[in-house]
């Protein structure tokens, strides 16, 4: 995960899969055309090797012989079969050759769910996509999530066996034995490439309107035609840019060979970007033009109708740098102790309109429907509680009267004057309720005492040494009034190990947020001038984009901006993490 970036403290740290570059911004609209063109987050490929001990022997005159079979489970609860091991003859611990690999994404929980059958002697000969699994013996099953395997420090999981054909009335169920479950990153998410490039004398249809250029690169794929896997940063009004590093590594693209489609576009702030024109390129050709230093003319596909050959151009795209190298991973931090802490604020103002009432955003449906804020909670929450080890998760509201109490900007929503965690998503969602009835719905929508809480914390968890990286959550249905001071505490939490998602509920005009996103490459300035170190921010109203969420594509950006942290103050994974297959 994390791999293509275009600043050189998070490019130095990739990690693998596919990835898109943030220098100081996620522009939304940049976001929503790849999403639309069929990104699905970042991604680093694992290997999963399992073995058993002690399972149940269910052969008179020999051991069992047992296959094991690897789900995945959807949101649903349906399972899709993923792998199937060759059968191990004779034995109640296994150690099964036969691994899976699997696309690991931070971004998304994935549910594993893993059956034992005993293969009876008569199928044996068949081979193991062949056999029906009604036919073999049950020996037991085990679920677990593969965030779970990979933040272990030796990224292995010990499993129980269930057997669920159990009589119900049986307390405990009998010993079916363990799994070991072990995740290994494949050492190509680790070969990285850092390229610069530039663009000469780019034309412009509209030549009384500036242009703001970005790149946005893809892999062909016969099936699909191409996949956007990277992106620059928006430089603007420039006709000849000079992008910041991008870093591909070699999983995402697969090899050196394969044709990547370089499009330069020109940015328009509604997602309708203008393609200025492209260039085909394996990673071999781009290699060749950094050492020759000569370019490569952009061109275009010919119009219906026209000459069928392609319109070149006389814009040119040049590889000012091409660096070949092996980098540490995202992976390789948490198997080193980094865990993630989850924070949420949530806005109590007056505008969400009358809890009571069912056109209120703060509404509790008594079918149990989630409305907009407790659906971001559990979007964020049910990914980011498997890295926290103790899952208490600090809890605000702001914008609200407590009962007998002035405004306040900052409360604690479970209720307490002396503590604000609470236990788990769960835990959010019940303080969260609560708090709807113990306090009046206020304002102004204020964002600077609740930032500046959060980065207490996290300031006091660096000052003890602790490996944690924070991420705040805000939910909010309005414009931020106090943008300055919120401006101030963003460049003051700049510097500390902590991001920030801003999730706009209900129907308002938030464009005026998305300056918090250092929109464009424009980085936050404070009152005094001090500039923001790093962005920390994503922002983006509560939606779906062809129904991807983006708080999904929010919580894919986290990575990125923890590596940026972590590198450029040189700090490393701890040795113990260093495992990697080939």
């Amino acid at each position: 995960m994390g791999n293509c970036f275009s600043n050189e403290a998070a490019g130095q740290s990739a990690i693998g899969g596919t990835a898109f570059s943030q220098s100081t911004t996620s522009n939304v609209a940049i976001d929503c055309f790849l999403l639309s063109r069929g990104y699905r987050g970042l991604y680093s490929q694992i290997e999963l090797s399992v073995s058993a001990s002690n399972l149940r022997d269910r052969d008179i005159f020999s051991k069992s012989d047992p296959m094991l079979v690897i789900y995945i489970k959807g949101k649903d609860g349906t399972l899709e079969e993923l792998h199937r091991t060759e059968v191990v003859q004779n034995s109640l611990n296994p150690k099964w050759i036969h691994k899976l690999n699997i696309t690991y994404q931070f971004e998304v929980v994935q549910t594993l769910v893993f059956f034992v059958y005993d293969v009876d002697t008569q199928y044996q000969n068949l081979g193991v996509k062949m056999l029906k699994l009604d036919e073999q013996q049950y020996l037991g099953e085990a679920t677990c999530v593969l965030s779970e395997i990979v933040t272990q420090s030796d990224r292995s999981l010990i499993l129980d066996l269930v057997y669920r054909e159990e009589s119900t009335s049986s307390s405990s169920p009998r010993h079916c034995g363990k799994l070991t479950v072990h995740a290994e990153e494949c050492v190509s998410s680790k070969t990285t490439m850092e390229i610069i490039l530039r663009c000469s004398d780019l034309e412009h249809k509209d030549l009384f309107s500036r242009i703001d250029p970005f790149l946005v690169i893809s892999k062909s794929v016969e099936s699909k035609g191409s996949i956007p896997i990277c992106k620059t940063e928006v430089i603007k009004n420039d006709l000849n840019p000079t992008w910041k590093s991008i870093f591909l590594n070699m999983q995402q693209v697969g090899s050196k060979d394969i044709p990547l489609i370089i499009e330069c576009f020109n940015f328009n702030s509604n997602g309708k970007h203008e393609l200025i024109g492209k260039v085909r390129k394996t990673l071999v050709e781009l290699e060749k033009l950094s050492f020759s230093g000569e370019g490569d003319s952009l061109f275009l596909l010919p119009s219906a109708g026209h000459d069928y050959h392609n319109k070149a151009l006389k814009s040119q795209l040049f590889v000012d740098k091409f660096l070949e190298s092996g980098q540490q991973t995202f992976l390789d931090y948490l198997a080193g102790g980094y865990e993630m802490n989850f924070m949420v604020a949530v806005d109590f103002t007056a505008s969400n309109g009358n809890p009571r009432l069912r056109d209120s955003l703060h509404f509790i449906d008594p079918s149990g429907r989630p409305n907009s804020y407790q659906q971001a909670i559990i979007e964020v929450g049910e990914v980011l509680q498997f890295y926290d080890s103790d899952k208490r998760f600090p809890a605000w509201g702001f914008g609200a009267r407590p009962i007998d109490g002035p405004v306040s900007h900052c409360f604690n929503l479970n209720g307490s004057s002396h503590y604000c965690e609470v236990e788990g998503t769960q835990g959010i969602l019940m303080a969260y309720t609560s708090a709807l009835h113990n306090v009046s719905l206020a304002g102004p929508t204020l964002f600077g005492p609740v930032i500046n809480n959060a980065a207490l914390i996290a300031s006091q968890s660096l000052a003890n040494g602790a490996r944690k990286y924070f991420v705040l959550l805000i939910i909010t249905d309005g414009v931020v009034t106090d943008l300055q001071e919120t401006k101030d505490a963003l460049v003051k939490a700049s510097d500390l190990p902590l991001s920030i998602l801003i999730v706009g509920v209900g129907g308002a005009d938030f464009k005026e947020m998305e300056v918090l996103d250092a929109d464009k490459g424009e980085r936050l300035e404070s009152t005094t001038g001090r500039v923001a170190s790093r962005d920390i921010v994503q922002f983006v109203p509560f939606r779906d984009v062809q129904g991807v969420s983006m708080v999904q594509a929010l919580l894919a950006e986290i990575p990125h901006q923890f590596l940026t942290y972590v590198r450029s103050r040189d700090v490393q994974p701890n040795s113990r993490s260093s495992y990697q297959t080939a």
